[in-house]
């Protein structure tokens, strides 16, 4: 069946559909990538096992897509939804990886992608705690708390030699410099793909100064096949408690996603049953990704706006995009390649995707305005969530259990103190909620 690149269904000529379906898979390479990288580097993973983890999560990212595009009964949303690695994980994930190790991350992603699954199925009745008051206020304190970390890859990654060197922090510029250049004076792709311009530019410049060691690529094979259970799976009750407090987010973050891609693309409000199917992929896909020692899965963002900006919407343009990546998983050359990139280079780019993240956030918030209730909500989740993320020694007294949830990110409190705070403050009590804190 003939389509259009507009249309949600048919097949467009090939000659217009591979280009578009790349164009989808630039956009989300860097950020599908990243979060593997950070977590690999912080748990010393070897640069043979990083080179498989960045293979299995192209793998896994194209075929979570083509599920979202091509549904299998209830699993998926049939929209032009692209997936890959959520960096909003990534606070969570290095916290039970610093305990427990990639087994303990994995383990607690896998139960909890099978708990958003469930969430997806019970949809509708849960979607009014979720304002975007409170989801802004969460998304807002994972771009928070990632921003350190993305200075620290900035300055030459943590433990390095020569943190703050100037060499690392002048491959850091440059590929900062080179994103917003091709971000805010480009178009078209060249606009969209900034991200992975201004990498691949910094990976040039890195190769010359003799920050890049090729060795691992030579070691490499030129074709394998992505295995299950490679890394095994632990599971402890306290990081898959933390783990669930995520999930539930990011299930919140498909909706919104999805509702985006809708109104963006198709100019109508999303259904139940797209909302539905999607979030039960996104879980499913991110349990499936565990086994594979990837991190969870959700929507990406950035692909949302693409579709807006280009009114792309057709499946089968984006299951081409998805089918590249698939494909690109089974030729570990190309992971190695990525799994060798300078730490500096890395962070000149996390910087501003992480801080892109915290802009989200406040996107969210502000749908609303920030009247007595709405701001005192933000205030008390910020403040305890994010000031108990960066100062966790004052919680030192705690259990160990109680510290990985409560004393390392901050995002899992900051996720409890809004959601809890939106059900005792209901809207029609916003100016006895007020009176509350003057008087305090």
């Amino acid at each position: 069946m003939k389509g259009k690149v507009t249309e949600l269904d048919g097949i467009p000529p090939l000659g217009e559909a591979i280009p578009l379906g790349i164009q989808h898979v630039l956009a989300m390479f860097a950020g599908n990538i990243t979060p593997i990288i950070i977590v690999a580097g912080a748990l010393k993973i070897s640069p043979a096992e990083k080179t498989f983890l960045i293979q299995a999560a192209m793998f896994v990212a194209g075929l979570v897509t083509l599920i979202q595009l091509y549904p299998f009964k209830r699993v998926g949303s049939k929209l032009p939804v692209v997936m890959g690695t959520s960096s909003g994980f990534l606070p969570t994930c290095l916290s039970i990886g610093a305990k427990y190790g990639l087994p303990g991350i994995l383990g607690a992603s896998l139960i909890g992608g099978l708990f958003e699954a469930v969430l997806g199925l019970f949809l509708k009745p849960l979607k009014k705690y979720f304002p975007p008051l409170v989801t802004g206020t969460v998304v807002l304190a994972i771009g928070l708390s990632l921003i350190p970390l993305g200075v620290k890859f900035f300055g030459g990654g943590v433990g390095a030699k020569d943190f703050g060197s100037p060499s690392n922090l002048l491959l850091g510029f440059i590929v900062l410099i080179t994103i917003l250049i091709f971000k805010q004076f480009t178009k078209g792709i060249s606009s969209m793909s900034a991200i992975l311009i201004g990498i691949i530019v910094g990976y040039m410049v890195a190769i010359p100064m003799g920050k890049v060691n090729f060795a691992a690529v030579g070691a490499a094979g030129w074709f394998s096949v992505p295995v299950p259970l490679k890394f095994g799976l632990s599971f402890h009750w306290d990081a898959i408690f933390a783990m669930l407090i995520m999930y539930i987010v990011t299930a919140v973050e498909t909706v919104g996603d999805i509702s985006g891609i809708t109104m963006g693309g198709l100019k109508r409000e999303a259904t139940h049953k797209e909302l539905s199917g999607g979030v039960i992929a996104d879980g499913l896909g991110s349990s499936f990704a565990a086994l594979f020692g990837v991190l969870p899965n959700t929507t990406f963002s950035q692909n949302v706006g693409i579709v807006a900006m280009t009114g792309v919407v057709n499946r089968f343009a984006i299951a081409t995009g998805a089918i590249f990546l698939i494909l690109a998983g089974f030729f570990p050359k190309l992971g190695a390649v990525v799994s060798i990139m300078p730490p500096s280079v890395l962070g000149g780019a996390a910087i501003l995707m992480f801080a892109m993240i915290a802009i989200s956030g406040i996107n969210l918030i502000t749908k609303e305005p920030l009247d007595g209730r709405n701001g005192i909500i933000v205030a008390v989740a910020l403040g305890l969530g994010f000031g108990l993320g960066s100062v966790p020694e004052v919680l030192a007294i705690l259990p160990e259990w109680a510290k990985l949830l409560f004393a390392q990110s901050g995002i899992v409190v900051a996720s409890m103190v809004a959601l809890i705070l939106n059900v005792i403050f209901p809207k029609e009590n916003v100016a006895k909620a007020t009176k509350i804190v003057e008087k305090a």
